[in-house]
C-alpha cells in the first residue's frame, strides 16, 4: 500500500513542481505497452486526469508489433479511455531521410502525438522517459560529444511534451507494476544491444557500476548541476544576441569578436537555423579570410555569407528569371514595388536627389520598360559619367555583399540597363536642356525581393 501511495504522491509531486499539467488538462498518453508508459497511464489516470491513449505501430518486429497494438487497445478498454493508433513504414522512413531508426521512430511518433494533440485540443503529451532514462541521454550524448545542454537529460517539459516519470528509475517503476497485479509487454529489441542507447543500459552502465555503485544516482545529479548552469548560460546567451544581431539577418562580427566565448556564441546564434557545430567552426575559421565565403545547412535550406562587418542569414535564393513589364503610368507590385509617372518639364519640375527616384528622359524611352534581375555581363553608363561599366564592377566599388547582389534588379529601355534599381540611373537617359517629359520612377526598398 505505501509503494502504492509514493508512486502517485511522487508523480503528483513532480507533476506541480515543474507544472507540468492542471487538474483539469486533457492529455494524450504516448503507451507503447512496455512497462514505462503503462504505468504513465496507469498513474495518471488514477490521479485523476483525462487521458487519451495513443499507440503508434511502427511495423520494426512483426507480430511483435502487432501483439503490443492489440495489447495496449485492451489496456485502453479496460480503463474505458479513448485508444487512438496509427501505423508507420519506419524503416522506409529511415532510408529516405538517411536516419537512424531510432531517431525515424521519434520524428515519426513526435509528429503524429503533436497532431494528435492539436485535432483533440489536449493540452500536454503525456511520455514515459524515467530517470534511468536521462542518465541514458546524458552518456548517449557524451560519447557522441556535446555541449552543456547535452549534458543536463531530459527535461521535465518541451514544449507540449511532458514526462511525468522523471523522478522514478526504472526499478520503482517495476516493483510499483508488480504490486498492482498490472501487466506489460517486454519488447525484445531493448534485451539487445545492438542498439546504442541499449547498449549503453545493457552494458556500459552495469561496468560503471563497478567503479561506483551509486553512479546513476551521481550522474542524476550531475546532470541536475549542469540543469541549474545552463539556465544562467542560455540567459548570457540571450543578452548576447541582442548585442551583437541588429536584426535576425545579420551578426555584426566586431561586436562578435568582443566577446569572451567568440566561436560559442556564434554557434548558440546560428544553431537555431539549421547550422551544425562542425559547420559553425568552419564559419569562424573564415573570419582569417576574404568576404563572400557562403556556408549552407545540411538541408541547402538557409546559408550565411561572410561579409566583410557582417555574418549575412538568408534563406537560399531562388534566382527569378522572369522579366516583368511596366508602362509609362504603371506600377510593380511584385517582385518590386515600383511606380512611374510622366510628368512635363517646366518651371515648377524638380528632380528628386534620391537612390529610390530615377528621373529619366521619357521620350528616349521604349515601352514597355522591362525589370529583370541583372546578370553577368551586364552594363551601363553610370549616371555623371561617360564610359560604360559593367555591373559586376560597380558591385566591386560599392562593396556590395553577396545578398545584395543577389536581391539587385535592374530596368530597362530595350536592352539597355536604364536604372540600378535604388541605386544609380544610366548617364544616357539622363534629363537634360532638351528634355521635354521626364518619367520619375519611385522604388520602395522596403519591398525589395
Amino acid at each position: 500500500m505505501f509503494l502504492f501511495f509514493f508512486m502517485i504522491s511522487s508523480v503528483c509531486a513532480y507533476i506541480t513542481k515543474h507544472r507540468l499539467l492542471q487538474p483539469d488538462d486533457r492529455v494524450i498518453a504516448g503507451v507503447s505497452g512496455g512497462a514505462d508508459s503503462i504505468a504513465l497511464l496507469h498513474v495518471l489516470t488514477r490521479a485523476g486526469y483525462d487521458c487519451t491513449v495513443a499507440h503508434c505501430n511502427f511495423h520494426l518486429r512483426g507480430d511483435e508489433s502487432d501483439g503490443d497494438e492489440q495489447f495496449v487497445a485492451q489496456v485502453a478498454a479496460s480503463l474505458h479511455l479513448p485508444f487512438r493508433k496509427t501505423d508507420f513504414d519506419t524503416a522506409g522512413y529511415a532510408g529516405q531521410k538517411h536516419i537512424s531508426v531510432e531517431m525515424a521512430a521519434r520524428e515519426l511518433r513526435y509528429r503524429w502525438f503533436e497532431e494528435l494533440r492539436r485535432s483533440l485540443q489536449a493540452q500536454a503529451i503525456a511520455v514515459a522517459h524515467h530517470r534511468d532514462d536521462s542518465i541514458e541521454t546524458v552518456l548517449l550524448n557524451l560519447i557522441r560529444g556535446t555541449g552543456i545542454r547535452g549534458l543536463c537529460g531530459i527535461r521535465p517539459k518541451n514544449g507540449y511534451v511532458i514526462r511525468p516519470l522523471l523522478s522514478l528509475n526504472r526499478q520503482e517503476i517495476l516493483q510499483w507494476l508488480s504490486r498492482q497485479k498490472l501487466a506489460y509487454q517486454t519488447d525484445s529489441s531493448n534485451l539487445s544491444d545492438e542498439y546504442t542507447r541499449n547498449f549503453i543500459r545493457l552494458r556500459l552502465l552495469p561496468l560503471m557500476e563497478e567503479l561506483n555503485p551509486s553512479v546513476r544516482e551521481a550522474l542524476a545529479r550531475t546532470a541536475r548541476n549542469l540543469a541549474g548552469a545552463e539556465s544562467l548560460y542560455v540567459d548570457w546567451i540571450e543578452k548576447e544576441r541582442k548585442h551583437i544581431m541588429p536584426d535576425a539577418e545579420r551578426i555584426d562580427i566586431r561586436k562578435l569578436m568582443q566577446s569572451p566565448a567568440p566561436q560559442t556564441v556564434l554557434y548558440e546564434l546560428i544553431r537555431s537555423y539549421g547550422f551544425t557545430r562542425a559547420l559553425s567552426e568552419s564559419i569562424f575559421e573564415s573570419l582569417q579570410g576574404e568576404p563572400g565565403k557562403t556556408f549552407y545547412t545540411p538541408d541547402a535550406s538557409c546559408r550565411i555569407v561572410k561579409d566583410r562587418d557582417f555574418f549575412l542569414l538568408t534563406s537560399r535564393p531562388a534566382r527569378d528569371g522572369r522579366i516583368y513589364t511596366i508602362g509609362a503610368d504603371d506600377s510593380l507590385t511584385q517582385p518590386v514595388r515600383l511606380s512611374t509617372q510622366k510628368k512635363t518639364i517646366d518651371a515648377r519640375f524638380k528632380i528628386e536627389k534620391k537612390t529610390s527616384v530615377a528621373s529619366l528622359d521619357f521620350n528616349k524611352l521604349t515601352f514597355p520598360l522591362t525589370l529583370r534581375t541583372w546578370q553577368e555581363g551586364d552594363w551601363f553608363v553610370p549616371f555623371g559619367m561617360h564610359g560604360r561599366k559593367k555591373l559586376s564592377d560597380y558591385f566591386v566599388d560599392r562593396k556590395f555583399s553577396l545578398v545584395r547582389k543577389e536581391r539587385t534588379w535592374v530596368l530597362c529601355s530595350g536592352k539597355d540597363i536604364i536604372w540600378v534599381v535604388g541605386e544609380r540611373t544610366d548617364n544616357r537617359y539622363r534629363i537634360g536642356p532638351s528634355t521635354k517629359f521626364a518619367l520619375i520612377v519611385n522604388f520602395f526598398a522596403d519591398n525589395l525581393s
